[in-house]
């Protein structure tokens, strides 16, 4: 069968760390072109990657002959960019937060659905092996009532990450739009929204910018929410945790604690109220440190969905959801009001 043809626009970090690498370790996909606005950056993964090198996206959906493409731009241009391979007939997995907007959000998956073309979204965090475990768990009623829950993304700031360090787009508000709560707090409200099976409708939040000098952008967040049923907890997106990296989300439960990513040795540790304590050894999480590169399964995930024509696990749809709850904390943030998650 032939090779699903792919375009990845966009040759910075994420690109190069995540989805040109799980591209080339796919058999079924084939990278045939890549794009960036900077010419030398996307020449380097097209010697690489033995690809056709753009500068243009659109000139590039106009040219090429591909089945699916990887937006991997800053995230005001998550949307345009997406829309255009979307009306172009192209498949599209696009970065984290998907857009700047609600009704943005909303423009993508109207593209998506007028073009009979798959939108996926990039959040990883569904396919950790302790969080998969996690939701099992809670589905099977093992767990119990869920009361409560905690959980933190935080590091030390893109600048160690991005491939432009501190002069990236991430710390420029017009490109970036959010900070550490674009960055972070959407792939835990995703998770969230994914462990628990629920939606959010209450969200209160405090959003700072205290930690990097000269930049608009918020860098440190704590939000409390509640879900639809009534269960409360908090959400943390850092970029001042500078000493290590924290992805540990703690969920409460009648008959047992989950603690996920907690662990130094342990991905998951379940503490029964009888006592007992089972710990999973399931595989690392992705981390920006070196070292500890896995798969994120997000690449393998999206190639088979288009092959088996079945709905990614996490839609345009799904996007906007967990998009959604970031944007009521920006409002809480601002109104100092508690916000209601969906308009």
């Amino acid at each position: 069968m032939a090779k699903l043809k792919v375009a990845v626009i966009g040759c910075g970090s994420i690109a190069r760390h995540r989805h040109l690498i799980e591209y080339a370790a796919n058999p079924e996909a084939e990278i045939t072109a890549v794009c960036d606005i900077v010419k030398e950056r996307a020449e380097e993964m097209a010697v690489e990657y033995d690809a056709k090198v753009y500068t243009d996206y659109e000139q590039l959906l106009k040219t090429e002959d591909v089945d699916a493409v990887s937006v991997c731009l800053p995230n005001y241009l998550h949307a345009p960019a997406s829309i255009a391979a979307l009306n172009a007939g192209k498949h599209v997995l696009c970065e984290k937060p998907m857009a700047t907007s609600r009704e943005v959000a909303e423009n993508m998956i109207n593209a998506a659905e007028e073009n009979n073309r798959k939108l996926m979204i990039g959040h990883n965090q569904r396919f950790v092996p302790s969080h998969q475990k996690a939701k099992q768990l809670i589905e099977s009623g093992e767990v119990g009532k869920i009361y409560s829950f905690r959980t933190a993304f935080g590091h030390g700031g893109p600048e160690g990450w991005s491939i432009d360090g501190r002069d990236s787009w991430f710390f420029e508000k017009e490109k970036a739009f959010i900070g550490a709560m674009g960055d972070l707090g959407v792939h835990k409200a995703d998770l969230m929204r994914y462990l628990l099976g629920e939606e959010f409708s209450e969200v209160a939040a405090f959003v700072e910018t205290s930690a990097k000098g000269d930049t608009d952008v918020d860098d440190n967040a704590v939000c409390v929410l509640k879900s639809e049923s009534g269960i409360i907890g908090t959400l943390v997106a850092s970029w001042a945790y500078n000493a290590g990296e924290d992805n540990s989300t703690i969920i409460y439960g009648e008959n047992a604690i989950l603690r996920l990513e907690d662990d130094p040795k342990y991905s998951l540790v379940v503490q029964y109220t009888n006592g007992e304590v089972v710990n999973y050894e399931l595989g690392g999480i992705q981390t920006n440190e070196s070292g500890g590169q896995t798969s994120t399964q997000v690449i393998d995930h999206f190639v088979e969905s288009i092959l088996e024509d079945k709905e990614p696990l996490i839609t345009g749809e799904e996007g906007k959801k967990s998009l959604e709850v970031i944007l009521g904390a920006l409002e809480s943030s601002e109104t100092k009001k508690i916000s209601n998650v969906r308009g």
